[in-house]
């Protein structure tokens, strides 16, 4: 019974399995049928096809100048790797063929490949280099040196840097040949300032260096590059224009390019300071969302910002020391209390495969509290003049920027950016002013006191918009561009002065003085609209060789209303119509250039000649008979442009540029009256000045001995102006006090009267160098550099020529010492010195001289303890009064917590022996100033850091690891 059904069982079974399996194949049958019915001819093979790809080494660096072959049954081809790695093989006819990679240091790399014979571009998986591990002793590299000079980009490759965990990017700068760091935040290469930052390709936290280096983590960087930025339309069109910024582009890991990083710090010190700073960045491969904050309250001295290795950044402010003269690298303030904060927010998105946007905001305030006191001399034709002042005063500002960039690629051919833009400033002051002048002038014996208070309120907006638009045409290089932009800006300030003038006979205040009060109000509104269009076009003639057109077009329509009013001394108001200044004016900026471009493996040339037409005209009011004088102006000028570049290699760079620039006298300069608006200061217009002409010559030499890790940079700039703008300023003395028996008793009071005139003879030479080794594992990194610059300015005073010349040698040799991990020493020494000498009458030459020498560091022990040092001693000699032998010590501690130590208590004591009480001088054609610097320099701060990272590795599309452009930005 049990068999049988059984029996019955698979007997069933197999009944359904043939009926599903006719089913089956009587709908694959139909299915089948309806398909030959409908079938659709497959292509043809294609004759030939373009392959292209990517070459990397183990750490995920491309490699430059790697050997690709490509052999198939029809094929045999080779090409090496461009400057971001990539290498593209045209019209190969198999689609089947091997690929052999060849790069010094590294395995040979062999593979078969094979595609669709329809696909005409064919994009191969990243290739990976292997080391090889039998490479001679003495070769230390693989396929990428260190640093890589390109045509307008010096290149770092950050992992050969090393810096301990948790350490911001501008600890990585620090270790980087050429790179100075600030205390401040701002960063030097090579000399030159860098004014702007970006990630991956696009402007980072509105461009600002200081928010770039001192939050992004150096653990994310892959590369850092210094480039010569001519602008947006100039990087995507070829054509460069005008002189360039120096801008610092980071480009972040590929697997650190999805995930989140933060960075929280708080301190607090003594006199009420205190610091915090929140850094928020998200990224995922073009997409970045990212929120920076700052709050501190500091306590300001006449600091330096002079660069110094391994400080840390506290906040504090103040802690600089030196006398800077004339042209130097730090920049002075006022001595006082700082109240600041500065909020941002930061997003870049990629919406679509061809829509990009980028955006910022930020805000930033300030209230400072400041003490000025200073003293000096000055010096004309007539005699010198001894003055000293102290004042007090209230700044407080508030400002908001927003950015923000569509970027359209409408097609393969098309591209649209958009770009609109608005900043609002405000800006309260209050100032308590006493000043002390002694004039001994052959004119007559002055001495006149100061003594009163002035306020202002002023605020600007601006508002703008700026369309891009590029089109590529089917032939290779030739493309067509158009640039349009608006923008209006209007400026309102209104003002307060009251002023007690005592004349005394005599240069003590014993006498009685001749007084007189001074109680006027002010009352501005200045209104800028520009229109500016730029269009170009590149005609390829050969492979190597282009030319280039471009016109600019710029029209600016400028109105200005300054209106007077005079308080009596019962508080009635008077308006003063004699006091106004009412001026309207256009000015037409155009530029026409056409250019010859040579653009090889090697050399790259560029010669041309842009001309020049320039309109103004406009009219102003002459207050004295209550009319408006017309002006109008033209000029005409034909200014040639040449760049060469001349690359041995990758590593070795010789850079040769010439621009000629003009510089048209403004409105005030050129107007057809003498204005007599401010009864002691009288204007007289020249309405035939010429404009002034610029010729300026750079060449810069490049070479890096990778093997060596040695690095050599010498630049030089060298200008000559013709027909420069002088101001010829002319005393009158006035007697205000007249002693009949001894006339040494008598003072005056002097009025002065400015023309302007055309000069010509001015000009300047800056050298620049930079030279430094680093041992093989970078433990030892030594550097020196320097800058030696001439200058020689004419002049006019009083009707009489004269000129100044200035020379100034300022070097600097700053050894840094890793020996291992847990060590960092960083010695220098410095000395500058500065000399000018002055043909007027009078005038005394002077000579400022610095030695500086230094040391700061850090040691780590019992694995989370660190003890940072600074210790700088100088030598001033040129200077009287302060110290001029200052020693500034600062010191702190660190402790790390947690298993990633990235929790961090932190103390630090700046000036410990309470010497940062130097004196800032500061030299021009026609006077000395010394700025006395704050006591309030010694302090203590102590605070907590934490730093939190989460990533989620490398950018994918479609399965596939996402590709980059040279810049970092990734390909959709």
């Amino acid at each position: 019974m049990k068999n049988l059904f059984t029996l019955i069982v698979l007997i069933l079974l197999s009944a359904q399995l043939f009926a599903q399996r006719g089913d089956r194949e009587g709908g694959g049958q139909g299915q089948m049928n309806r398909q030959q019915q409908t079938k659709v001819p497959l292509p043809p093979p294609l004759p030939s096809r373009d392959v292209s790809g990517i070459v990397k080494d183990e750490s995920g660096q491309t490699v430059i100048g790697a050997l690709v072959t490509l052999k198939s049954k029809s094929d045999t081809m080779s090409v090496s790797t461009n400057a971001d790695g990539v290498f593209i093989l045209k019209g190969v006819k198999q689609n089947t063929f091997n690929i052999t990679v060849k790069s010094l240091g590294s395995k040979l790399f062999v593979q078969k490949y094979a595609f669709s014979d329809t696909k005409k571009n064919v994009v191969l998986d990243p290739i990976v280099l292997k080391t090889e591990s039998n490479q001679l002793a003495t070769v230390n590299i693989n396929g990428t040196p260190s640093v890589t000079y390109k045509e307008d980009t010096v290149e770092y490759r950050a992992s050969d840097y090393k810096v301990r965990e948790n350490a911001t990017l501008d600890e990585l700068l620090k270790k980087m040949e050429g790179m100075e760091v600030g205390t401040d935040g701002s960063l030097t290469h090579q000399g030159q300032q860098v004014v702007k930052a970006k990630l991956n390709g696009k402007e980072y936290a509105g461009g600002s260096v200081a928010q770039a280096i001192q939050n992004l983590p150096a653990d994310i960087i892959e590369k850092v590059q210094i480039v010569d930025d001519y602008g947006d339309q100039a990087a995507r069109t070829g054509i460069k224009d005008g002189d360039p910024q120096k801008v610092l582009n980071v480009t972040t890991k590929a697997d650190r390019s999805v995930g989140t990083t933060g960075r929280l710090t708080t301190q607090y010190g003594s006199d009420d300071r205190y610091n915090a700073q929140l850094f928020i960045q998200r990224i995922n491969a073009n997409q970045q969302l990212g929120i920076i904050g700052g709050l501190r309250n500091t306590v300001n001295g006449v600091a330096s910002t002079g660069i110094q290795g391994g400080a840390t950044n506290d906040g504090g402010g103040g802690t600089g020391v030196g006398a800077n003269a004339r042209g130097g690298s730090g920049s002075g303030g006022s001595p006082g209390t700082t109240r600041s904060g500065s909020p941002s927010f930061n997003y870049r998105d990629q919406w679509s495969k061809n829509v990009q946007v980028v955006g910022s905001y930020a805000y930033n305030f300030s209230d400072n509290n400041a003490i000025n006191d200073s003293y000096g001399q000055r010096y004309t034709s007539h005699g010198t003049s001894d003055f000293k002042s102290n004042s007090t005063s209230e700044n407080d500002s508030k400002s908001h920027t927003f950015h923000y960039e569509l970027d359209f690629n409408l097609d393969s051919a098309n591209y649209l950016q958009v770009n609109p833009s608005f900043t609002y400033s405000s800006a309260t002051s209050f100032n308590n002013i006493y000043s002390d002048n002694i004039n001994n002038y052959d004119t007559g014996f002055e001495h006149v006191v100061n003594k009163g208070t002035n306020s202002n309120l002023n605020t600007s907006s601006s508002y703008g918009m700026t369309a891009f638009y590029l089109h590529l045409f089917k032939k290779p290089k030739r493309n067509f561009s158009i640039q349009l932009g608006v923008t209006r800006t209007t400026a309102k300030a209104n003002g307060e002065q009251n002023t007690h003038f005592l004349n005394y006979p005599d240069s003590t205040q014993n006498g009685t003085p001749v007084d007189s009060l001074a109680h006027v109000l002010n009352n501005r509104t200045n209104t800028t609209t520009n229109y500016q269009a730029t269009v170009t076009y590149v005609e390829p003639l050969s492979k190597f060789s282009l030319l280039e057109f471009s016109g600019n077009l710029s029209q600016r329509n400028n109105s200005s209303v300054s209106l007077q009013d005079t308080v009596s001394a019962n508080g009635t108001v008077y308006p003063v119509a004699s006091y106004s200044s009412i001026y309207n004016y256009d000015v037409t900026d155009t530029r026409a250039t056409v250019d010859y471009r040579y653009a090889g493996t090697k050399v790259n040339v560029s010669i041309g000649a842009a001309a020049v037409p320039f309109w103004l005209d406009g009219t102003k009011l002459n207050a004295a008979v209550g009319e408006n004088a017309s002006t109008s102006r033209y000029d005409f000028r034909i200014i040639p442009a040449f760049r060469f570049a001349y690359s041995w290699s990758r590593t070795e760079r010789f850079t040769l540029n010439y621009t000629g620039r003009n510089q048209e006298p403004s409105f005030t300069q050129i107007q057809p009256f003498t204005d007599r608006s401010n009864p002691t200061n009288i204007v007289i217009g020249n309405p035939n000045l010429k404009p002034s002409f610029t010729n300026t010559l750079t060449a810069q030499y490049n070479n890096y001995f990778a093997n060596s890790k040695f690095n050599l940079s010498f630049g030089i700039t060298a200008s000559e102006i013709d027909n420069s703008i002088a101001q010829n300023t002319i005393q009158t003395a006035i007697p205000i006090h007249i002693d009949s028996l001894n006339s040494h008793n008598n003072s005056y009071k002097n009025i002065y009267t400015t023309k302007y005139e055309n000069i010509n003879g001015a000009k300047s030479i800056v050298g620049r160098y930079s030279i430094s080794k680093q041992s093989n594992e970078r433990t030892v990194n030594l550097a020196l550099n320097g800058n030696v610059s001439y200058t020689y300015t004419p002049a006019k005073s009083n009707d009489q020529l004269y000129h100044q010349t200035t020379w100034r040698f300022d070097e600097r040799f700053g050894p840094r010492i890793n020996p291992n991990d847990n060590i960092e020493i960083n010695p220098f020494i410095g000395y500058d010195i500065s000399r000018s000498f002055t043909t007027l009458l009078n005038a005394q030459s002077n000579q400022l001289q610095t030695t500086s020498l230094g040391i700061s560091g850090r040691m780590y022990f019992l694995k989370t303890w660190q003890i940072n040092y600074d210790a700088t001693k100088k030598y001033i000699t040129g200077i009287s009064g302060g110290n001029t032998t200052p020693l500034i010590l600062n010191a702190g501690f660190e402790k790390e917590f947690l298993a990633k130590r990235n929790l961090v208590l932190t103390f630090n004591v700046y000036d410990i022996l309470h010497q940062n009480n130097y004196i800032q001088q500061t030299v021009t054609s026609t006077g000395v100033t010394n700025t006395l610097s704050n006591t309030l320099s010694r302090y203590f701060m102590v605070g907590l850091r934490i730093n939190l990272q989460k990533w989620s590795g490398t950018p994918q599309r479609n399965g596939r690891n996402m590709q980059r452009r040279g810049d970092g930005s990734f390909i959709y």
